[in-house]
């Protein structure tokens, strides 16, 4: 799969090829704050396959969490990109950013234990309070 994508402003785009690891909406509360409130919709991608085209994003991670990301976003229009965890070899492409939306199937909801009464879940879709398998 090939993926295309950049910011609001177009100042930042980048390219992710491969097989995506996950496709899903995550309901966790560090997700809310940066989606503005709702769940975070990410596909992500091997690192391996991604890079930026044109730009380079502005990058954030708190000093106060353990094992926190870090969000790379576009310091002109502040729309935020990409999500890089701590040991996982993935770019974490927010949907909103993609050129073609449509290419996202979510499969999961996650950190549902965050989950906000305003938040939609798709009738059927697997739901996990934390990670499949934590």
């Amino acid at each position: 799969m090939r993926l295309e994508g950049g910011c609001y402003c177009g100042e930042v785009r980048y390219v992710a090829e491969g097989d995506p690891m996950m496709q899903a909406q995550c309901h966790c509360r560090e997700c809310q704050y940066i989606s503005g409130g709702a769940p975070n919709t990410f596909i992500a991608m091997p690192a391996a396959g991604f890079s930026y085209i044109t730009g380079q994003p502005k990058q954030f991670t708190r000093k106060d969490l353990e094992r926190a990301v870090t969000r790379e976003f576009c310091a002109e229009c502040g729309t935020h990109l990409v999500t890089k965890v701590p040991g996982l070899p993935a770019a974490i492409l927010k949907v909103g950013t993609l050129d073609e939306p449509t290419q996202f199937h979510p499969q999961m909801a996650i950190y549902t234990c965050d989950k906000q009464e305003f938040h939609a879940i798709p009738a059927g879709m697997p739901t996990f309070e934390k990670l499949p398998a934590h």
